[in-house]
């Protein structure tokens, strides 16, 4: 599903990424891992294109993604990728089920529609009785849970998740790395995780094992 062939990045002179191959198919949960400053991160925003590799091409089903416009290429993210960082990114003024509804807006879903389906996702991840809550109100791995949801909105064919569970505590991280392998087995979603989490990255199909800039 995702392919990624002899990726180069650099800024400047500092050469952050060097020379990656890769494959991920369909439903697979691939772990990144490595010391920091291995270029896990920029390998994931380029798999995510949020950023564009120096040489080399990232593929989605066969579609080199880098040759689209800066307007078709923000429509193709929207609507394919999903992202779960290790800090929520919730919106403070909004509620669970605004933040929700954000992606599906911006993807052009009737008001009606994206509530539904914000709904559905909050009723499957049981957050349904915190639908009108800010995040200031809820948990931390209540937070986490609504960002996984918002990532699943657009119904994305990939979630890249960056540390997602590196701000909670043992019993939340437990939660929420239990949480993905359920979305796999339900919806045959695809995960790609950078994580620091050495219990989560033994639990998932691969683990890639990063170090100055290659997969080795």
């Amino acid at each position: 599903m995702i392919s990624g062939k002899n990726i180069h990045k650099s800024y400047g002179s500092l050469e952050v990424l060097k020379g990656i191959d890769l494959e991920i198919s369909k439903g697979e949960i691939v772990s990144i891992v490595g010391a920091s400053g291995a270029g896990k991160t920029t390998l994931l925003q380029i798999i995510g294109t949020l950023d564009k590799p120096t040489s080399g091409s990232i593929q989605f089903d066969k579609q080199d993604v880098a040759s689209l416009s800066e307007k078709r290429l923000a429509s193709f993210r929207n609507m394919n990728i999903g992202f779960v960082f290790q800090f929520h990114h919730l919106l403070p003024e909004f509620t669970a089920l605004e933040n929700l509804c954000i992606p599906a807006f911006i993807a052009g879903v009737s008001q009606k529609e994206a509530k539904l389906r914000a709904m559905e996702l909050l009723d499957f991840l049981h957050l349904s009785d915190r639908a009108e809550h800010k995040p200031s109100a809820l948990s931390g791995g209540e937070q986490q849970r609504v960002a996984v949801a918002r990532a699943l909105m657009n119904h994305p064919s990939v979630i890249l998740a960056d540390e997602p569970s590196g701000n909670l505590d043992s019993a939340n991280a437990k939660e929420l790395h239990a949480l993905f392998f359920t979305l796999r087995k339900e919806f045959n979603q695809t995960f790609v995780i950078v994580t620091h989490n050495q219990e989560l990255a033994e639990m998932s199909d691969r683990k890639l094992m990063m170090l100055d800039g290659r997969i080795v």
